[in-house]
């Protein structure tokens, strides 16, 4: 494209070099013929060879004698501007001290710019006898530039079309070799998101070039296939444990029972084998809550619109009676229409946990409050209790699997709000923690609003392996903070 203006500009300087060359051939030839004419002072002759000259040449000729005095021309003469078609004095002065004399001028009866080429008519001295010559006059050709100016600007036009087309292909090809690139860096992009999801089957596609990106993609899916191996290892192995400690379990609280009911209330045994049955009925929780945070770890299922308000009002049914048992009123309050974007059956175990850690410490004659609002780009669901609250420094560990606060009645696994976090963040959400206005604590659960879903708040569960989630699971009560 460099090349493009020296080109234009080369091509111009040629084209005007031409014309100019050709109109002072024109004119010395016109200057030749005019030498006898003029030595006989044949106007008619000299008249005719004016309008040859205009028909052949295509511009304006002018014949003058000796002195500077017009006596033949062909084409126009109406005067344009400053300057016009009649002999400029100046030229012919020079012209008729034999030099050949090239200027431009501007006029309208010649479509604007001209080129004008004055050359010496030389005749013989002394009417014919002498071999000497003298200039007797002068020949002048004024040649419109209106067609080079326009075969110029042509050449402009068209190098500028050449270039936008030059553009366009380098445009369209850089494009094509910058997808080529750019497409495989998307998709392992894509499948690096997905992955960071937790969808641990996400595999990038290989590309054949460039050399380094299939390198990169390769090394990829070899990371994911050994974290997913390793992830699922993991699981596996808490699962297995959890399931196979489960009947020994129920054995040895079993043997305890029997021991405790053959020693009788008044054995010395009592106090131990109640501490004894405790610390197995504990164990069998964290088993329980073990498993089913693995569960909650692996599920993986496609999104949809939860009607949250209705969830919230299933759960006050179904926790009502238990809640009465413990001399605690649940209360719900929905705030209009609530739509979450969320994986069906979630929420019902989420409430489920909060609920049971919330009647766990609630006193007997108070109220857990249950609400649930739409926020624009979130639905929040708020459970709040009038015991005795967290610290701030036990709120920031209550997350923390396997951390029990100090005043729990059954001393629970330490699981429930550990279960929760997992699922509330692979539905794209998240919860927090803080105190009630009872002085309780009240745990914030916000999920994304159904027309929000995917606005880049929050990340869409995992949904590759295809393997669907329960539509509820009933934690067991006290699989508690």
């Amino acid at each position: 494209l460099l090349l493009e203006i020296p080109a234009g500009i080369s091509y111009a300087h040629a084209e005007r070099r031409r014309v100019t060359t050709a109109v002072q051939h024109d004119a010395l030839a016109l200057a030749f013929r005019a030498e006898d004419a003029l030595e006989r002072s044949d106007t008619a002759l000299l008249q005719h060879i004016a309008n040859d000259g205009r028909r052949i040449t295509g511009g304006a000729v002018v014949i003058t004698d000796r002195y500077g005095a017009t006596i033949a021309q062909s084409g126009p003469s109406v005067r344009s501007g400053t300057r016009s078609l009649a002999p400029n004095p100046g030229d012919i002065r020079r012209a008729l001290a034999n030099h050949e004399v090239t200027s431009t001028g501007h006029a309208a009866a010649l479509g604007g710019s001209f080129l004008s080429v004055a050359e010496p008519i030389t005749i013989a001295a002394d009417g014919g006898t002498s071999t000497n010559t003298i200039v007797g006059g002068v020949a002048r050709v004024a040649y419109p530039l209106s067609g080079v100016d326009a075969r110029i600007r042509n050449n402009w036009l068209l190098l500028a079309v050449i270039a936008v087309a030059v553009l366009v292909i380098v445009f369209a090809i850089s494009l094509s070799m910058a997808r080529s690139v750019t497409r495989p860096v998307r998709k392992l992009e894509t499948a690096a998101d997905r992955l960071g999801r937790g969808e641990l089957a996400t595999r990038a596609p290989v590309p054949e070039h460039p050399a380094e990106l299939r390198v990169l993609a390769e090394s990829f899916n070899r990371t994911a296939s050994r974290l997913e191996r390793l992830v699922e290892s993991q699981q596996s192995f808490i699962a297995d444990a959890s399931h196979q400690l489960r009947t020994p379990l129920a054995a040895l609280r079993l043997r305890l029972e029997n021991v405790q009911q053959e020693a009788g209330p008044a054995s010395t045994l009592g106090d131990d084998l109640d501490g004894a049955l405790s610390e197995v009925a504990r164990l069998s929780r964290i088993v329980d809550g073990l498993m089913e945070l693995a569960r909650a770890e692996r599920m993986t299922a496609a999104p949809d619109d939860v009607d949250v308000g209705e969830v919230v009002h299933q759960r006050e049914a179904s926790w009502s009676a238990f809640a009465g048992e413990r001399g605690v009123r649940i209360s719900v309050s929905v705030d209009g229409r609530c739509i979450a974007r969320a994986t069906p059956g979630r929420l019902d175990q989420v409430l489920d946990n909060v609920l049971n850690n919330a009647l766990d410490v609630a006193p007997s004659g108070s109220d857990v409050s249950m609400g649930a609002r739409d926020d624009g780009e979130w639905v929040l669901v708020q459970v709040a209790d009038a015991g005795p609250g967290l610290s701030d420094a036990a709120m920031t560990r209550a997350f923390d699997r396997f951390w029990r606060e100090a005043h729990s009645r059954d001393g629970g696994s330490g699981l429930g709000l550990a279960i929760v976090q997992e699922l509330v963040r692979s539905d794209g959400g998240n919860v927090s923690l803080s105190r009630s206005q009872a002085g309780g604590l009240e745990v914030t659960v916000r999920l994304p609003a159904a027309g929000e879903a995917g606005g880049g708040r929050g990340h869409e569960p995992a949904a590759a392996s295809g393997r669907r989630w329960p539509t509820r699971v009933r934690p067991t009560r006290s699989a508690n903070v």
